[in-house]
């Protein structure tokens, strides 16, 4: 199935342990080329996320860009170092027993003693699994935008193929009537001139000349180019640079046929086929 490169996708998953998203912008490029962005909780498991993706993408500039909200009950829980806090009552105790006048403990104060308050530890474990699950989704989604707009690309450079395969059997159908046009306005102009010719000599370069101005063999070519695009546009598989070599065959064609030109409709359609492709090609470029 032809896939586009262009495409965009965004997955959200809430958790108890807050929100992840993923956000996925792809667009054309020669190879595939990763940019991912994201929390340094979850650098460890940059590499799987890099296995993932090119499992399933082959080319393109992907920006993956992931986000992690934490839940404000976890961010906001206090977790007390319970021994640090025993030790320190304990010491205080101690103090006030010392003390002709002894006073209450201001529990405060002993919250802001350095290691009684320690940091809430997020289990990242179900986290990250949850970030490789929510990954997979946002892919199946740009994918599926991917094959979408590659549809529509398709059936564009299919159109452009008939357009082209109808000038290239007008055009065979006219060289016969080109060719011979061509010689009767050659005649004309030698007659014109009054100059005694050697019917034997002008006969051969008449032949010559007709060889010259054959295009069957670049109207063949054009032809199999063609049929040669069709079936690679029908391949489940990434196929963007099979059909830019094709471009690259087709204008050459096309270029080859206007060289050969002695008629203003031969060259109109060498001009026209050129056109054809060049819209072609700019969509090619969108193909993965």
């Amino acid at each position: 199935m032809t896939k586009s490169m262009t495409a965009f996708a965004r997955i959200q998953q809430n958790l108890e342990a807050g929100d992840l998203i993923w956000e996925l912008r792809s667009v054309n490029h020669r190879f595939l080329e990763l940019h991912l962005k994201m929390p340094e909780d979850f650098r460890a498991n940059e590499t799987k996320f890099r296995e993932i993706i090119q499992k399933r993408l082959k080319r393109g500039k992907v920006e993956c860009y992931l986000r992690f909200n934490q839940s404000a009950q976890q961010s906001e829980a206090i977790v007390i170092n319970e021994v640090q806090a025993k030790s320190l009552l304990s010491a205080c105790q101690e103090i006030n027993n010392l003390l002709h006048q002894p006073s209450e403990v201001d529990p405060m104060e002993v919250l802001q003693w350095p290691g009684i308050v320690q940091q809430s530890m997020l289990d990242m474990k179900p986290v990250l699994a949850a970030s490789e699950k929510g990954l997979e989704e946002a892919l199946d989604d740009l994918i599926a935008n991917r094959e979408r707009e590659g549809e529509r690309m398709r059936d564009l450079i299919l159109q452009r193929c008939d357009s082209i395969q109808q000038i290239v059997n007008q055009t065979r159908e006219n060289m016969p009537e080109i060719q011979a046009r061509y010689q009767k306005k050659l005649r004309a102009r030698l007659d014109d001139l009054n100059i005694e010719v050697n019917s034997d000599r002008l006969e051969q370069e008449l032949v010559h000349l007709a060889q010259k101005m054959d295009v069957d063999e670049e109207l063949d070519r054009l032809d199999s180019h063609l049929k040669e695009m069709s079936d690679v546009l029908n391949r489940n598989e990434a196929v963007g640079r099979r059909l830019d070599f094709l471009m690259q065959e087709l204008n050459r064609e096309a270029n080859t046929l206007g060289s050969k030109s002695a008629d203003i409709s031969s060259t109109n359609a060498s001009v026209e086929l050129k056109v054809l492709i060049e819209q072609m090609r700019e969509q090619i470029q969108n193909i993965e």
